[in-house]
C-alpha cells in the first residue's frame, strides 16, 4: 500500500473533509507542514532503530485532528483551531524541544503558533473572510475536543496513539483503527469510550508507545539529531528561524555538507549506527504518556 492509500483510508476513517477547511489546506503555514515529518525527524535516522512502513506529515496528523474535532462537534472555530494545533512545529518537531532542555512538556515552540498565523496574509484574509478573529483560533487549548491534560483524551491525543501504533510500534491495524473509532464517544469535556474492551485495547497500545518514547534507543536519537542541530545553529549555518521556515530536507541537506570530522562521525552514527551499538545513556525525564480513558461515564483505571 503505498503512503497515499494508506492516508486517503485512515483520514476517510473519520469522514469527509468539510467544504469550509479545503481553502484553509491551501495556505502557506498549513502547507510548510506536509515537509515536516510526524516523526521528528527519524524518517532519516537509522533504519535498524526505525522501521516506518509510511510517512506521515504533520499537515497530515493536523488534518485528522481537524477531522476528528469535526466529526465530534460540527463546530467551524474548534475544527480550524484543531487544524492549526501544530502550526508552529519546527522542522525535526520534538527534537527542538530537546534542543530547548524542555523534555518533560515538550513544548517549548508552541508560544509562536499567534506568530506564525499573523504573518501568514492568506490564512487572515480567509479568517477575515468567515469573521472569524485570530484569538478564537491560536490558541487550541481553549477547546477540550482538540486538546487537555492527561491522563484524558483528546483529538491529538487518540491521533497520536492511532497514528504511532499503525508506523511505529505496529500495535494497530488500519482495520483495528476502523474498529475502534467506531466505540469513541465525546462528553463535551474528552474523548472517551463506550466499550470497555475498546479503552482497553487502547491503553494497551499507548503503554507501548510511552515504552518506545522512554526507551535507550530513542533518547539517543532525539538527543543525537538535538546536538547535530544545535550545532549548525551555533557554527551559524542557519539560524533558529530557520527551523520554522525552512523544510526538513533543506535541513537534512545542509547536514551532509559540513566537513568538520566530529560532526561526520556523529551524522553517520545518525543515519547508520546499529542497534547493538547504541551506547546506554542517561535518560533524562522525557514527558510521560500516560493515560487513563473513560468508559461509559468511568474511569478504566480505577486508582
Amino acid at each position: 500500500m503505498s503512503d497515499k492509500e494508506f492516508l486517503d483510508r485512515y483520514l476517510s476513517i473519520f469522514g469527509e473533509i468539510p467544504e469550509f477547511l479545503n481553502d484553509y489546506l491551501k495556505v502557506p503555514s498549513i502547507e510548510r507542514l506536509k515537509c515536516i515529518g510526524y516523526f521528528c525527524g527519524m524518517d532519516y535516522a537509522s533504519d535498524d532503530i526505525y522501521d516506518f512502513e509510511h510517512y506521515i506529515s504533520r499537515f497530515d496528523h493536523s488534518l485528522s485532528v481537524a477531522l476528528i474535532t469535526y466529526h465530534f462537534t460540527h463546530d467551524k472555530i474548534s475544527t480550524l483551531a484543531g487544524l492549526f494545533h501544530d502550526i508552529s512545529t519546527p522542522c525535526f518537531a520534538h527534537v527542538i524541544d530537546y534542543m530547548n532542555g524542555d523534555y518533560v512538556n515538550q513544548e517549548s515552540t508552541e508560544d509562536l503558533t499567534r506568530l506564525i498565523i499573523e504573518k501568514d496574509k492568506e490564512l487572515l484574509s480567509l479568517l477575515e473572510r468567515d469573521n472569524i478573529s485570530i484569538d478564537e483560533v491560536s490558541d487550541f487549548k481553549r477547546y477540550p475536543i482538540v486538546d487537555n491534560d492527561r491522563p484524558m483524551i483528546c483529538a491529538d491525543r487518540l491521533d497520536g496513539i492511532f497514528l504511532t501504533g499503525l508506523i511505529w510500534t505496529k500495535s494497530l491495524s488500519l482495520e483495528e483503527v476502523e474498529e475502534l473509532s467506531t466505540h469513541v464517544v465525546f462528553n463535551g469535556t474528552e474523548l472517551g469510550f463506550d466499550s470497555y474492551d475498546a479503552a482497553s485495547r487502547i491503553y494497551e497500545v499507548n503503554s507501548v508507545i510511552n515504552s518506545y518514547c522512554h526507551s535507550n534507543e530513542d533518547n539517543y536519537m532525539m538527543n543525537l539529531l538535538s546536538d547535530l542541530t544545535r550545532y549548525v545553529i551555533d557554527k551559524g549555518y542557519i539560524k533558529y528561524i530557520d527551523l520554522f521556515t525552512k523544510t526538513e530536507e533543506e535541513i537534512y541537506g545542509l547536514f551532509s555538507s559540513i566537513k568538520d570530522p566530529e560532526f561526520k562521525k556523529e551524522f553517520s552514527n545518525f543515519k547508520s549506527i546499529k542497534k547493538r551499538n547504541i551506547p546506554k545513556t542517561e535518560i533524562p525525564k522525557v514527558k510521560d504518556r500516560i493515560i487513563n480513558p473513560l468508559v461509559k461515564g468511568k474511569r478504566l483505571i480505577n486508582n
